[in-house]
């Protein structure tokens, strides 16, 4: 099943009718601290989720959590992030106003300078075969 394009390439940007917003060659960064707040955020990731620096930095990162995205997921990212030290996988993001946009994401867990714990998620565009195991896999979690 093929999605149509409602309007394409606005600021490089495409927009699908089921409110799937695409995007190609960025990579989104942020960075929170240890309690998830964010600190840092890229201009391409503030782009594609339709965010000022001002309504971004200082907010949880689960700012941008879409409603579909099950706990689960997230329970493993945490997980993964605090017993190796970083996490892959892939995360349906919601975009102020509507709309939402899919990553490929890696989560890693640092230290900063005092010696307390930071996080720096590095995010690209997967691929629809990518999304579609997610969807499918997502779909039998709570």
């Amino acid at each position: 099943m093929s999605k149509k394009s409602i309007d394409t390439n606005i600021d490089g940007l495409t927009f699908l009718e089921d409110g799937e917003v695409l995007y190609s060659d960025l990579y989104l960064l942020s960075e929170t601290d240890e309690k998830g707040i964010v600190q840092y955020a890229s201009d391409s990731f503030l782009k594609v989720a339709n965010m000022k620096a001002e309504e971004l930095l200082g907010q949880p990162h689960n700012i941008v959590r879409h409603p579909d995205m099950p706990r689960a997921a997230f329970k493993s990212l945490w997980d993964d992030v605090q017993s190796k030290g970083f996490w892959t996988g892939i995360v349906k993001n919601a975009r102020k106003g509507g709309g939402y946009y899919w990553v490929y994401a890696t989560v890693l867990r640092s230290l900063d300078k005092n010696g307390k714990a930071k996080y720096v998620s590095i995010r690209v565009k997967p691929s629809r075969e990518e999304i579609k195991k997610a969807e499918e896999l997502y779909a039998t979690l709570d």
